[in-house]
C-alpha cells in the first residue's frame, strides 16, 4: 500500500479519503478536485503545446551555428558525439553537445527542416511546464501548481527559448527536474535515489552548458542538507552520491575530449589551446564573471564593442530596457509571495517540505539573479530563462500559501502587496514600448490597482467571501495579462541569429524584437504586426510548415538573413558596416556576419555543389555563422575558420595550406569573422590573406568565391560561370 507524507498533497488521479472526523465539506472538496484536476492539467499542457508549436518553422534555422551542427551530427555518428560544426569534424561549437543530441536524432527520424529540429524544443518547453506542476502539485495544491505552470508557459523569454534551438530549453528542463528530485528525496525516507537522480540530472545539465549548471547547486545543497529526514551523516553521504553521479553523467564526456588525441578529434571551438577545460574554466566559465574571455568580440558590463551585450552590471541589470520584458513581469511578486511563504511556515519543522520548497526555488532565484547581474563577460538577455522556473514556482506557491492563510490580515495585506508592486512594474515595462498596443498599460492599471484596492477591503472585513475572491481574480489577470501580450507577441514573431530578444521593440538598450532592428536582423512585428522573412516566403511566425525541402528561403547570396527583428540600437564594429555585409578580408565584417549568417542565392549553392563529393569540404569560410549558411544550404561540409568569432586557431595556416595541397577543400567564401580578438588568434586573417594573395578572386551574387582546387595549392586560373 503507497503512504503518501502527511506534508504532500496527492498527485493528480490519486484518491485520498479523508479522516473519519473530518468535516464534510473536506470530504467534498476532495471528490471535487478529483473531477476537475486531470482536465485542468492536461488544459494547461495542451495550450502550452500549442503556445510553442504553432508557426514553429517561421524562424527557419533560427540560430544557423546550432543548426549546422545539427545537420552535421544527422550525417556523421562522429560529428554527433563531439558536436561538430560540420560532418568532416574540423571544430566543434563552443558548448557540450547534450542538446545538439536531442536535436540530431529528431533530424535522422524526420529528415533536415526547421520544424523537425525545433519540435524537441517546444516538447521541452511542455515537459518543463509539466514537471514543475508535478513538484508543486504534490506538496502544495492543484491550484498552485496551475498557477505556476501557466506563469512558466506565459514567460517571454520561456515562450523564445522553447521556440529557439540554443541549448536553454534543455538546461531549463534538467535543472527543474533536478529540484523536484531534491525535494522528492527531502520527503523521505529513500533519500539515496532521488539524490542520484539529481545529481545525474545536474551532470546532463553540465553537458548542456557547463558551469551555469552548477548554478543550482547551493539551492540542492540547502534544501536536502537542512531538511531531509535522516540523519546528518546520511544526508552527506547522500549528497556526496549525488556529486558522484553528477561526476559521472557529466565527466565521461569531458574525459573522452580530453584523453582522445587531438589528431583524432574536432577543434574544441571557443578555446585557445583545443581544450574542453580551458573552454569550461575560460570562456564558457570564469571568464564570463570576471571578462577575461579571450577570443571574444565583446562582454557584458558596458564593456566590449559598442557597449558590449548585455547592459550595465549591477543589481538593475535584469530590470533595465534590455532584460526586463524578457522575465522580471512577476519578480516582484515573486519575492514578496515567497518571504510572505517563509513566515507562514515560521514554525514548521526542520524536515517542513513546504518550507524547504519556498527555500530551494528562492535561493536559486537569488544565486541566479546575482550570477547574472554582476556577470563582467559576455551576457545575453535570454539567459534570463533559467529564472523562469523558480519565478514561476514562487509565485504559485507564495499566492496558494497566501490565500490559505487570507483569514489572517497579514497574508491579504501581502497579497495586496504583491499584487500593486505587480502592477506597477507591468506598466512601466508597457511604458517601454509605449506604441505597442498603448491601451494595454491602462487596462493593467485600472485592473491591477482595482485588485489592489478590493484586496485591502477585503482585509479589513476578516478576508473571506466573494469579495477576497474578486480581488484575487483581479489581481491574477492584471499579472498575467502584460506577460501574455508579450509571449503571443514572441510566438507570432520569426526570430534568427545569435541573439534574439522576447517581446517588442523597446525604447532603449540592445534589445528588443518586433519593429526594431539589429546588427543581422531584418524587420519584424509579430502580434499586431507582421513580421517577414518566414520559411517558404511566408510572413514570418504565421506559418507552421516547415520549408519546401527542409530549407528557408534564399535570397541575394551575402546579405544577412532576414528574419524577426532584433530591435533597439545599432552597432559598429572596427572594420565592418552596421549590421551589415561582411567586410574586408580575414577581420573584417559587419556584426550580422558574427551574430547571423548569409542568404545564400542558387547561383551560389549551384556552384558550391559542383564536385562537391570529391571534396572533404565544399568550403571553408571564416566564422561559424558564415560557414554555417553555406552548409545549410548545400547539406555538404564547410568548414567554420576560426570557429565563431573567426579567433579559434583552427586551422592554422600551415594546417589550411595542407588542407589545400591535399585537395580537400574546394572553395573559400571570403568575408566574415573578427579574428584576433581580444587576445585571440589571428590565423584566420593570416589565411583570408594568403588565399587574397594566392588564389583568383570570382564574385557571384555578390560572394566573394576562391577556387582551391588547383594542383597542390598552386593558385587557381579557373573562372567559373557567374
Amino acid at each position: 500500500m503507497t503512504t503518501i507524507p502527511a506534508h504532500a498533497t496527492p498527485a493528480v488521479g490519486i484518491v485520498v479519503h479523508p479522516p473519519a472526523d473530518a468535516a464534510p465539506e473536506a470530504a467534498a472538496d476532495t471528490a471535487a478536485r478529483t473531477r476537475w484536476e486531470r482536465p485542468a492539467l492536461l488544459g494547461l499542457l495542451l495550450v502550452t503545446a500549442v503556445l510553442y508549436l504553432w508557426g514553429l518553422s517561421a524562424s527557419g534555422w533560427a540560430n544557423s551555428f546550432y543548426s549546422a551542427a545539427v545537420q552535421a551530427g544527422s550525417e556523421s555518428w562522429t560529428a554527433f558525439l563531439y558536436g561538430a560544426s560540420d560532418a568532416a569534424g574540423s571544430i566543434t561549437v563552443d558548448k557540450p553537445p547534450a542538446s545538439l543530441w536531442v536535436m540530431a536524432l529528431s533530424v535522422r527520424l524526420f529528415g533536415l527542416s526547421s520544424w523537425s529540429m525545433l519540435v524537441p524544443q517546444a516538447l521541452m518547453g511542455v515537459a518543463t511546464v509539466g514537471v514543475l506542476y508535478a513538484t508543486v502539485r504534490r506538496t502544495f495544491s492543484a491550484q498552485a501548481a496551475l498557477l505556476a505552470g501557466a506563469a512558466l508557459a506565459l514567460t517571454p523569454v520561456a515562450a523564445l527559448m522553447f521556440r529557439f534551438n540554443n541549448p536553454d530549453a534543455l538546461l531549463l528542463l534538467l535543472l527543474t527536474g533536478a529540484v523536484a528530485a531534491v525535494l522528492r528525496a527531502v520527503e523521505g525516507p529513500r533519500t539515496t535515489r532521488w539524490m542520484v537522480l539529481a545529481g545525474a540530472l545536474v551532470g546532463l545539465a553540465f553537458l548542456t552548458k557547463q558551469l551555469q549548471a552548477f548554478l543550482v547547486l547551493p539551492s540542492l545543497a540547502l534544501m536536502f542538507l537542512w531538511a531531509a529526514p535522516v540523519g546528518l551523516g546520511r544526508r552527506i553521504r547522500d549528497s556526496l552520491l549525488g556529486v558522484l553521479a553528477m561526476a559521472v553523467t557529466g565527466g565521461w564526456w569531458v574525459a573522452l575530449v580530453e584523453l582522445v588525441p587531438e589528431s583524432m578529434r574536432p577543434y574544441i571551438g571557443g578555446s585557445q589551446t583545443n581544450s574542453f577545460l580551458e573552454l569550461t574554466f575560460g570562456y564558457n566559465g570564469l571568464g564570463r564573471i570576471t571578462g577575461d574571455e579571450e577570443g571574444s568580440v565583446g562582454g557584458g558590463g558596458g564593456g566590449g564593442m559598442g557597449g558590449g551585450f548585455g547592459g550595465s552590471t549591477g543589481l538593475a541589470r535584469l530590470f533595465d530596457a534590455e532584460n526586463g520584458g524578457q522575465i522580471t513581469w512577476l519578480v516582484p511578486a515573486a519575492l514578496i509571495l515567497a518571504v510572505g511563504a517563509l513566515w507562514a511556515r515560521r514554525q514548521a519543522p526542520r524536515t517542513d517540505v513546504r518550507r524547504a520548497a519556498v527555500v530551494g526555488w528562492l535561493s536559486l532565484l537569488l544565486v541566479t539573479g546575482v550570477t547574472f547581474s554582476f556577470m563582467a563577460g559576455i551576457f545575453h538577455a535570454y539567459y534570463t530563462v533559467a529564472l523562469a522556473a523558480p519565478v514561476a514556482a514562487l509565485v504559485g506557491i507564495g499566492g496558494w500559501t497566501l490565500w490559505a492563510e487570507r483569514r489572517s490580515r497579514w497574508a491579504l495585506w501581502t497579497l495586496a502587496a504583491a499584487s500593486g508592486t505587480t502592477t506597477a512594474w507591468a506598466v512601466v515595462l508597457l511604458g517601454r514600448s509605449a506604441d505597442w498596443l498603448p491601451w494595454l498599460r491602462w487596462t493593467v492599471l485600472a485592473v491591477g490597482a482595482l485588485g489592489t484596492l478590493v484586496l485591502v477591503v477585503a482585509s479589513v472585513r476578516g478576508g473571506a467571501g466573494t469579495l477576497a475572491k474578486a480581488g484575487a481574480a483581479l489581481a491574477l489577470v492584471a499579472g498575467l495579462v502584460g506577460p501574455a501580450a508579450y509571449t503571443l507577441q514572441t510566438v507570432a514573431t520569426a526570430h534568427t541569429g545569435s541573439i534574439v530578444t522576447a517581446g517588442p521593440a523597446v525604447s532603449s538598450g540592445f534589445g528588443g524584437t518586433g519593429g526594431g532592428q539589429m546588427p543581422g536582423g531584418g524587420q519584424g512585428a509579430g502580434f499586431g504586426g507582421q513580421a517577414p522573412g518566414g520559411p517558404g516566403g511566408q510572413t514570418g511566425g504565421q506559418t507552421g510548415q516547415p520549408p519546401t525541402g527542409g530549407q528557408p528561403p534564399t535570397g541575394t547570396g551575402g546579405t544577412p538573413q532576414d528574419g524577426s527583428a532584433q530591435g533597439g540600437s545599432q552597432m559598429t564594429v572596427p572594420g565592418g558596416q552596421d549590421g551589415g555585409t561582411a567586410g574586408a578580408m580575414g577581420g573584417g565584417g559587419g556584426m550580422s556576419g558574427l551574430l547571423d549568417g548569409a542568404e545564400v542565392s542558387d547561383e551560389v549553392a549551384a556552384l558550391l555543389l559542383q564536385d562537391a563529393d570529391q571534396y572533404t569540404w565544399a568550403a571553408a569560410a571564416v566564422g561559424s555563422q558564415n560557414a554555417a549558411s553555406y552548409q545549410l544550404e548545400t547539406e555538404q561540409p564547410v568548414m567554420a575558420v576560426g570557429g565563431f568569432n573567426g579567433s579559434d586557431p583552427s586551422p592554422t595556416l600551415e594546417q589550411f595550406q595542407e588542407y589545400v595541397a591535399a585537395g580537400e577543400i574546394h572553395w573559400f567564401v571570403g568575408g566574415g569573422g573578427f579574428g584576433g580578438q581580444n587576445g585571440g588568434s589571428s590565423a584566420s586573417s593570416e589565411i583570408a590573406a594568403w588565399v587574397e594573395e594566392n588564389f583568383t578572386a570570382t564574385t557571384v551574387d555578390g560572394v566573394t568565391l576562391y577556387d582551391l582546387s588547383g594542383a597542390a595549392g598552386q593558385p587557381s586560373t579557373q573562372t567559373p560561370d557567374a
